[in-house]
């Protein structure tokens, strides 16, 4: 669960109860007294709802939830108690944080941080033109909210907008410039335009005001490659040292240092960083994922593609999905196929799994797996892939073909299957040892998790592969697999072989693939603004010593 508050949440709840807000003078709050309850009950509620937001800041969802129903109880509409409750869900069950959000505003639908919120909400479900649409509405309420003008801008990033992002950043400087959000959300927005000067200059401002600091060190080094010790790198050292230092900050100043070790090739220190920033972590269920893979392997057959192929779904070509593990070349694969003038490149959807977690597909579920596949009848195929159609086309009406590159998509390539009979899916795949050691020294989220442990990143990557070679059975010819390696060493032929793949005629455009306009918003930013490179191509060498328990756990799929 992601335990972060949306901006201005937590300053939202402390404020305690003021006057109900009216325009043009707003302040962020709730009426004290609900003239339809007793005095008493409306104080005990306020009470209640202060701890609750005390348990949900230290982590402590469970508690927090259940104080929060009990005011939901005597007062169904308490719309703090819906936004709490919102904020609570959010991260392991967006869609009823989604409503719980919607029904805050319904009680009072001019507070502008119940409208952001939704809008972040929005965000993280990837429903772009519903997030902008809540942000710009908020700022309609308080055009000066900065944490409005952030998340927005947040989102023009993310929904291949970048240029728009631009000046609602720079507005948020002149209202708060020592913000801590502001600067190291503008260098974002500079650096996913390929502006790598200005976004460093920018994090060097950060730094140098101590905002968002951690955020500012460790964006700062993924904006170029060093090759000498960077005066910063002292810095961050010294910031590790600092007692009062968060888990989260230590996590990210230790990644910071990392990157910077690794640049100037001085290995042992650098992987003692990245090793450090894992400590901590929630481990991961590795036998429950094991029986998810299983239960996928069961149910998708050969037998129900073949009893489907005619009746269910969309016949539409214009989907592309583009899947692998995380660090598995799918940025480069996309940016390669975007470059070209009939693709759009839309990044890392979160629609697909929106609708697998609707229907059920989803490992909590995986002993009922069996009959929640065969609930999916052939009208219910066509309906979900006309939706998604829909919401591919909010972001391109014309391109003839539309990437995500979503990488956990791997898991619902069945899914895939029965919905869009002739999408393409391409397996992004890279030598597991180079794969694994390329997730472990980034800073995922929790939905990650198995990529804090050698041993059980090594164990989660067998089962990715088993479960791609039985994808690769039962869909025999409709995976095409793009070597990253294959790729690094002929890139003009591979690159052939992807356009061709997704039916489209050849364009040399995609052999400056580093040269598009447009937002690249992964972790991958820095890369894939340059031409292609061999250095990361056995780059797990250069940790031999250290990763052992990897190499181990992967056995026969590891390539010494």
């Amino acid at each position: 669960m992601n335990n972060r508050l949306p901006p201005a949440w937590a300053k939202h709840i402390k404020s305690g109860p003021v006057s109900k807000p009216s325009a043009p003078a707003f302040r962020p709050g709730l009426q004290q007294a609900n003239p339809s309850r007793p005095d008493g009950r409306a104080q005990s509620d306020d009470l209640l709802l202060k701890q609750a937001f005390e348990h949900k800041q230290a982590q402590r969802p469970k508690q927090a939830q259940d104080l929060c129903l009990q005011v939901l109880a005597r007062t169904p509409n308490h719309p703090r108690a819906l936004f709490l409750m919102g904020t609570i869900c959010l991260g392991y069950d967006d869609e009823t944080a989604l409503q719980y959000f919607a029904r805050a505003i319904a009680e009072e639908p001019r507070n502008p941080y119940y409208h952001l919120s939704l809008g972040e909400a929005y965000l993280k479900v990837g429903e772009h033109a519903s997030a902008i649409e809540r942000m710009r509405y908020a700022l309609e309420l308080q055009p000066d909210l900065v944490a409005a003008l952030c998340a927005l801008g947040r989102t023009y990033v993310e929904s291949d907008k970048p240029d728009l992002a631009l000046p609602l950043y720079e507005k948020a400087l002149k209202v708060a410039p020592d913000h801590p959000e502001i600067r190291v959300g503008l260098a974002n927005a500079l650096s996913s335009v390929g502006r790598m000067d200005e976004a460093a200059a920018c994090l060097n401002q950060a730094i140098e005001r101590r905002s968002d600091l951690p955020s500012a060190y460790y964006h700062f080094t993924q904006t170029r490659k060093f090759t000498n010790e960077p005066p910063e790198l002292r810095s961050i050292l010294r910031e590790l040292g600092n007692a009062k230092l968060g888990p989260d900050d230590a996590r990210l100043l230790h990644h910071a240092a990392g990157k910077v070790l690794n640049d100037l090739k001085r290995y042992d220190e650098a992987f003692d960083h990245f090793r450090k920033a894992k400590q901590g972590s929630q481990p991961f269920d590795m036998d429950r994922y094991r029986r998810w893979v299983d239960a996928l392997i069961e149910v998708f057959t050969p037998g129900l593609f073949a009893a489907a192929e005619r009746s269910f779904g969309n016949p539409s070509e214009v989907p592309v999905f583009v899947v692998g593990m995380p660090r598995s070349g799918t940025t480069l694969t996309e940016q390669i196929l975007a470059s070209h003038p009939d693709v759009y490149g839309a990044g890392e959807l979160s629609k697909l799994g929106r609708v697998a977690n609707a229907i059920g597909l989803k490992p909590s579920l995986a002993g009922r797996l069996s009959g929640i596949v065969d609930s999916i009848t052939p009208d219910l195929s066509k309906t979900l892939a006309t939706e998604h159609l829909s919401y591919l086309a909010k972001r391109s009406a014309t391109a003839l073909r539309i990437v995500d590159k979503m990488p956990h998509n791997f898991e619902l390539i069945g899914l895939i299957a029965l919905l869009f009979p002739k999408a393409r899916i391409i397996h992004c795949r890279r030598d597991a040892i180079d794969n694994c050691v390329s997730c472990f020294v980034l800073p995922f989220n929790g939905h990650h998790s198995y990529s804090d442990d050698l041993g059980t990143l090594g164990l989660y990557y067998r089962e990715y592969d088993r479960l791609m070679r039985h994808w690769n059975e039962v869909l025999p010819g409709r995976i095409f697999e793009n070597r990253y390696e294959t790729l690094v060493e002929d890139q003009e032929a591979q690159s052939r072989r992807l356009i061709d793949c997704i039916g489209l005629p050849w364009d040399d455009a995609c052999l400056r693939f580093f040269d598009r306009e447009g937002a690249v918003s992964t972790p991958s930013r820095w890369q894939v603004r340059q031409p292609i490179y061999k250095s990361s191509v056995k780059r797990w060498k250069n940790y031999e010593n250290e990763i052992r328990p990897l190499i181990e756990a992967l056995g026969d799929l590891a390539d010494i």
